[in-house]
């Protein structure tokens, strides 16, 4: 049975699915703006997105940012995200560097969650997982397909191979080119709620095909959805006004 999993003020993986929303811009200010924005919106966890950060990349200077965005958001959950082109981001970087960065990250002090892409360095993500979570900070395994959506079997595969890495979320966002596409995803997210999780999983559809896939988590198990606030920071996400008006009229039909 999935479990949830308190991180600060909220508990992921129970009730009407959590709202993030992420920071894609590109200069310390334009961050420490957005993260004003977001503190102000009614969501639940914010994201930034560190690979689209075009400033100084020392140290200090993302201390300097992680500091100010805590300051903006209080008791705000904060993930933090380095995506590689691979998956979709804008980093490309070989995996000493990637895990060097994670576990600086980590330990600093200031973030709650740490995104780390289980698949794309051919590493067994195990003992990374691990080191971050010694420093009490949560890990979000994830895997994401910006091509296809894989067959049911396969998402199911990746699904509970990221369970197995010890994780405490587990999340994958695929691209449909049909809408039966869509249907694979939602139909492996609630097989794997019913007979698999153990963990909070967080599924997505991307694109305007796969938009249901961001409203209907209380129904397949998807605990957190992603939305905009300005640019999205993939396809497919909602407003967050729209998104939070839509999940609270759903959540209603559940109680």
């Amino acid at each position: 049975m999935q479990q949830s999993i308190q991180v600060r003020n909220i508990t992921i993986g129970s009730g009407i699915p959590k709202i993030c929303v992420s920071i894609i811009e590109k200069t310390k200010e334009e961050i420490w703006k957005q993260a004003e924005r977001i503190a102000a919106c009614g969501c639940d966890l914010l994201e930034w997105r560190i690979d689209w950060y075009q400033e100084e990349r020392e140290e200090k200077d993302i201390i300097h940012i992680l500091k100010n965005i805590r300051e903006i958001i209080k008791e705000m959950p904060l993930l933090v995200t380095l995506r590689t082109k691979k998956e979709g981001g804008e980093e490309e970087i070989n995996f000493e560097d990637y895990q060097k960065q994670m576990l600086f990250l980590s330990s600093c002090g200031y973030v709650d969650m740490i995104d780390i892409e289980a698949f794309s360095f051919g590493k067994d993500m195990k003992a990374l997982i691990k080191q971050i979570q010694k420093d009490h900070c949560l890990v979000v395994a994830s895997y994401h397909d910006f091509f296809q959506t894989p067959s049911k079997k396969e998402i199911l595969n990746r699904l509970i191979s990221m369970q197995d890495l010890d994780a405490d979320i587990i999340k994958i966002a695929v691209m449909p080119k049909e809408k039966k596409d869509v249907i694979i995803l939602l139909d492996a997210t609630q097989k794997m709620l019913e007979k698999y999780a153990v963990k909070p999983v967080i599924t997505m559809s991307m694109n305007g095909m796969g938009c249901i896939s961001r409203i209907c988590g209380e129904l397949t198990g998807s605990a957190v959805t992603f939305a905009s606030l300005g640019t999205a920071s993939a396809p497919g996400q909602l407003p967050i006004q729209e998104l939070k008006t839509t999940l609270e009229m759903i959540h209603k039909q559940f109680i």
